[in-house]
């Protein structure tokens, strides 16, 4: 599986972004998800969708601000972020589980399969 992510940028607290993560090769997995890393602090999890059935997941900090979906014809899956804050600066990483159980989907361990990161800059 290969995972190519994008969409990331620079932009004002307040805003929105639409990260989007495209996945070829053998592109069935249990499991997407999203994770961010910020300078210095370890890889966290911000969400995660089971590609069959669509069910969602979330970090406290992502919850009502943040959605994750999928494009099963493209392969894609998306995170729209919106209000932004500066505290959302990070590099987000998209990731596949081919094997993933909802117990461990928050753990990046879980995910067999990363994207290339995309930089989000969120200005105050």
């Amino acid at each position: 599986v290969q995972l190519q992510a994008s969409g990331g940028g620079l932009v004002q607290a307040g805003d929105s972004l639409r990260l989007s993560c495209a996945a070829s090769g053998r592109t069935f997995s249990r499991y997407m998800g999203w994770f961010r890393q910020a300078p210095g602090e370890e890889r966290e999890f911000v969400a995660a969708i089971k590609w069959s059935g669509g069910h969602t997941y979330y970090a406290d900090s992502a919850k009502g601000r943040f959605t994750i979906s999928r494009n099963n014809a493209k392969n894609t899956v998306y995170l729209q972020m919106n209000s932004l804050k500066p505290e959302d600066t990070a590099v987000y990483y998209c990731a596949a589980a081919p094997r993933g159980i909802v117990s461990t989907i928050r753990l990046p361990m879980t995910y067999d399969y990363w994207g290339q990161g995309t930089q989000v800059t969120v200005s105050s």
